[in-house]
């Protein structure tokens, strides 16, 4: 069974530290064979969606509008779910892992949401959060891809 990698993470928002961790993030979970999804715009979102087609993965975007237009045009699906901010949940819902890169109050209502779920989240440079035995901080983008691969590994065993 194929694993899904929600990649969330500052918009508008992203640093460029945050965008280059993203992307490479991506690349490297997209040519491990997985699907990356995310919230289908610019910054984090964008950023994840071009490392995954760098690497020829599959990535879907589920867009907050009714406009699919409006999806990264490096994604490989958009699906325009018109739900606004609700949409954070089928972002977090939809996958086995999230990876959060960077802080913003939509990545901590996503990081809130997985945790509250038992999706397994890998923070790398995230905002401060409280403890909680779901929560796995990265120091760097190998650390987190190595903690997201191991989580995923452990829910498909």
């Amino acid at each position: 069974m194929q694993a899904y990698v929600a990649i969330i993470g500052p918009g508008s928002g992203a640093t460029d530290s945050d965008r280059a961790f993203a992307r490479e993030a991506a690349r490297r979970l997209a040519g491990a064979g997985m699907v990356i999804v995310t919230g289908g715009l610019d910054g984090v979102m964008g950023a994840a969606a071009e490392g995954c087609a760098a690497a020829g993965g599959t990535s879907v975007g589920l867009l907050p509008g009714r406009d699919r237009a409006a999806g990264h045009p490096a994604l490989s699906v958009t699906i325009a779910t018109g739900l606004g901010e609700l949409r954070n949940g089928l972002v977090v819902r939809s996958a086995d892992c999230v990876l959060a890169v960077g802080g913003s109050w939509g990545t901590t209502s996503e990081l809130a949401l997985a945790l509250r779920t038992g999706v397994p989240v890998v923070s790398l440079h995230g905002w401060p959060l409280p403890d909680d035995p779901g929560l796995h901080l990265a120091h760097d983008v190998d650390d987190a891809v190595a903690q997201v691969e191991d989580l995923v590994r452990r829910t498909h065993a």
